[in-house]
């Protein structure tokens, strides 16, 4: 591999790196663990009840 290629081929690395930090997110909603829903759902839940 000559010179050019490998210093080209770096520098294009390092900059889609870059580029995908600060790339927005595609709107996924953060992990919420199962323990977390159960707690989060059963909360919510008495509070239906009551009114």
């Amino acid at each position: 591999m000559n010179r050019k290629k490998k210093i080209k081929q770096i520098l294009t690395k390092k900059m889609k790196k870059a580029n995908a930090k600060l790339a927005p997110k595609d709107g996924k909603p953060a992990y919420v663990s199962k323990a977390d829903r159960a707690a989060a759902e059963a909360e919510e839940q008495p509070s239906t009840e009551v009114e």
